[in-house]
This record gives structure tokens, sequence and C-alpha cells, in this order.
């Protein structure tokens, strides 16, 4: 009998819950295996279970904390272990510290350059060879439309770290894309998720309209679409394009008190 032909594997940070569990449901839906990381195993495991019996596919827990020295090691060990390899990888774990940058530990903000920054340039260094081995492959770095801003009072390092993910994308497809491998930047703007309860700022946020808040689904439907056909840096909802844009082409003196102004009522103090 012929051997049955392996099913593709895709490995998906920051899966509990949001747009990285949105993440989960959709690539299990087209039939892909699933290895899902993030800190809560008990919601991995759940995940799991609830994806791998509406699909048929398999689907597995990698308990890790992204924002340790070397985070990706056991996460591609996992994988090891299992005897597979990332045919796809969503770099999506991430938080916010809506706090000025000295109000919190050094430590908070180390982690945080970890998690979002330092620990997916790693898992994609550890994934590439892989895919280009098979000519095959994708990446998709969850950033924001907070990567086209410039730096405001607040969430210190946010822009510039999801800057870093727009503009390291890009790099990777100048690099790859003739080897097989379709990378994407997605650019969400204000998404239903947990992300606003975990930063504290959720009783801000639900006293104000949310006119223009897309679902985790919305978001990851335009990522999953653009990258598909070979889209390097998508925005989801017209409302987010526009205001790409806007602080693209207005004076960034403009941008940046516009912005500030804004900003200012999701910052926490102390």
């Amino acid at each position: 009998m012929a051997e049955a032909p392996r099913r593709k594997l895709a490995l998906i940070t920051g899966a509990s819950a949001g747009i990285g569990a949105a993440f989960a449901r959709a690539y299990a839906a087209r039939g892909f295996d699933l290895a899902l990381v993030a800190r809560r195993v008990d919601r991995l495991e759940a995940l799991a279970a609830e994806l791998s019996a509406a699909h048929d596919v398999e689907v597995f827990a990698i308990p890790a904390d992204l924002s340790i020295f070397a985070a990706e090691k056991p996460v591609m060990a996992a994988l090891a272990a299992r005897g597979r390899s990332a045919d796809v990888l969503v770099n999506n774990a991430g938080f916010g510290i809506p706090r000025l940058f000295t109000d919190v530990p050094w430590d908070d903000q180390r982690d945080f350059l970890m998690t979002m920054a330092v620990t997916p340039c790693a898992l994609a260094y550890a994934v590439i060879p892989g895919m280009v081995d098979r000519a095959e492959g994708a990446i998709i770095n969850v950033a924001s439309i907070a990567g086209f801003s410039p730096g405001v009072g607040g969430n210190t390092l946010y822009p510039g770290v999801k800057s870093l993910m727009i503009k390291f994308s890009q790099s990777l497809d100048c690099e790859y894309r003739a080897k097989g491998l379709r990378v994407t930047a997605l650019c969400p703007g204000s998404t239903t998720t947990e992300f606003t309860a975990k930063a504290g700022i959720q009783h801000i946020m639900g006293a104000s309209s949310r006119l223009f808040t897309q679902s985790a689904q919305q978001v990851i439907d335009a990522a999953i679409h653009g990258n598909e056909r070979g889209r390097v840096v998508v925005i989801p909802g017209w409302h987010n394009c526009v205001s790409v844009a806007l602080m693209r082409s207005l004076p960034e003196s403009l941008v940046r008190a516009a912005i500030n102004a804004g900003a200012a009522k999701y910052r926490l103090k102390g």
C-alpha cells in the first residue's frame, strides 16, 4: 500500500485564547495538525481536545514560557520528539504594558522584548531551514497597525517591536520567497480578544465606542487569505487601511501629537 501523504502541521504561539485560538481553529478546519504553544496548559489541552475531535487532526499542547532565554529550544525539541516539523509558523504570543517605561520593573519590559521580538525571530530561524528543504512553508508574524505609528507615551516598546515584525517579515520575504516560503506580517487594529483584560484596560475599552473593532475571526481570515496569496503585509479592515495611510502621509509631528492624546486615556498609572 502507498504511504498516506504527510499531514501538514501549524505551530501557533499564544494559542490559548484570542487571535491564537482563532488561528488554531482556522488551520484545523483546513486539515492541518496543530502544535499549540502557550503558558496556560489547561486551556491548550481543552482546545486541543476540541479541535482534534471536530476535525480528525492531531493537536497537541506545548506548554512554554516564551519570555525566557532560548525559549525556542524546548518548543522545537517537543516537535522533534514527535517526529514533526512546522509547515506553518504563527508568531502570535504577546501582551501590552500600558504604563510609562520606568513605572514597571525592568524584568517586565525585558520579558516583553523576549516574548514579542526575540523568541519570534528565534522560532523563525529554527523552522526556516526545514521549510527551504521542502521548498514550501508559511510564516505569519502578528504585528499591528501600531507598527506604522510613531512612539508615544505608554506601551513604550510596543510600536517599535511591531515595526520590527513588519520589517522582519519583509526581509524574510525578500530572502526566501524564491525558495517557496510565504511570509506575512499581520497588522490588525482594535480586535475583540482578551488582550485588553490582560493589559488591565478592559474597563476603559468597555466604556469607549468600539465601532471599528474587528473579531478575531475576521482578522485571521484576512491573514490566512493574504498569506496564501503571497501578500507580505496584511492590514485587515478598510478603516485600519485608512489609519495606516494617514499615519504614512501626514506630518509625523501631527500624527504623534494626535496618537499620544488618544493613547493617554488607555495609559495606567504606577
